[in-house]
């Protein structure tokens, strides 16, 4: 089996920084490399992941300069990667929407993991291409959506990247885009309430710059509240493996959040705001708590004593890689008609059904 996963063309993949879609990407590539899977990845020429690269951009573009032209450039190595990969793939696992209406002029099977937040504009553009298999990433997301052929696949880490740290630091830690919808204010909020000083980590985009200014940037002190920039790998390991917990006070409807995996991989319990696909990925009382608001989170971690060998544990047993790929391969294998192989997964529903509702 030969599989093309194409990858928008901004960020390379892995990214070496910012790109939760692009780790998503990397991760499933060498994943299905690993169980004897003949892998292309359609991305930008810089990405060193570890299978066949093809590209027609030689470098990533992050942040995007312009909208419009950045939306021509995405069609373009779009369109170009379906063309190319429907001379020898099987699979065509898309992860950008212009490379849906490219499905039109390929007669073979298509899967699109749907990355973005629910909004009507997509979902109306995605009802134009029926045959398409969707793949949403949390059972909240596909609720949203009306899709016939549909299932939920959670992402996956490579666990082993993050190291377990059992013994934790005096201090809180938050990483994302330090937008209003991530919650860093209320981040900051929590730990001037617990007393506990707070590291934060992420990406200013320039759309978000002045809430930074305002609503960030007067409480960074260097001391109790510190900002330590954009963070790789290695300084996630160590900002998110040495605190006591990780705050994830978002502000919307999160489709998933890699953080919050990540987190539990190194053993770090994840303190969030209900909304969208927590409830799924946070074990309430095992891998971190799911808390109403402000106050709730501060009173949970008062109270904290969650083990890092069970939160470990749990991220290993839900959010592996190796979890992911199996599943990401029973759909292949189904649509490659191996049907006799394939459980289908207890999330798949039809457009008649919702989560809840027998099909």
């Amino acid at each position: 089996m030969r599989v093309a996963l194409i990858a928008p063309p901004f960020i390379s993949i892995p990214p070496k920084k910012y790109g939760g879609t692009e780790l998503f990407i990397g991760h499933l590539a060498e994943g299905l490399k690993q169980n004897g899977i003949d892998v292309v990845v359609y991305a930008t020429g810089d990405s060193t992941v570890d299978v066949e690269v093809r590209s027609i951009y030689s470098e990533s573009e992050w942040p995007l300069q312009g909208e419009i032209f950045s939306n021509l450039k995405d069609v373009n190595h779009t369109f170009w990667a379906v063309a190319d990969a429907a001379r020898d793939c099987d699979i065509v696992h898309l992860n950008n929407a212009p490379g849906l209406a490219s499905s039109r002029f390929a007669d073979i099977p298509f899967i699109y993991t749907i990355h973005h937040p629910h909004e009507e504009g997509l979902s109306d553009f995605y009802s134009y291409y029926p045959d398409v298999n969707y793949v949403t990433i949390s059972d909240f997301q596909r609720s949203l959506e009306t899709m016939p052929n549909m299932q939920t696949i959670h992402h996956g880490i490579c666990i082993a990247d993050y190291p377990l740290r059992p013994s934790k630091q005096q201090y809180l830690s938050f990483i994302g885009r330090l937008a209003p919808v991530k919650g860093p204010h209320l981040a900051i909020a929590v730990a001037k309430e617990t007393g506990i000083p707070l590291k934060i980590a992420g990406e200013v985009q320039p759309l978000f710059k002045s809430y930074f200014e305002t609503e960030v940037k007067p409480h960074i002190d260097g001391k109790f509240i510190e900002y330590v920039g954009e963070a790789d790998l290695e300084a996630k390991n160590e900002l998110l493996g040495n605190s006591l917990a990780m705050l994830f006070p978002i502000q919307w409807n999160e489709p998933f959040g890699l953080v919050m995996i990540e987190a539990m991989a190194c053993g770090t319990p994840v303190i969030a705001l209900e909304g969208g696909s927590v409830p799924e990925v946070v074990q309430d009382g095992i891998s971190g708590y799911v808390c109403e608001n402000v106050d709730h989170m501060v009173e949970r971690i008062r109270n904290l004593s969650l083990k890092p060998t069970l939160i470990r544990k749990y991220a290993e047993e839900n959010f592996s890689v190796e979890v992911m790929t199996k599943k990401y391969l029973r759909l292949y294998k189904s649509l490659c008609g191996e049907q006799d192989e394939v459980v289908p997964p207890e999330s798949v529903i039809s457009a008649a059904a919702k989560p809840g509702v027998a099909a």
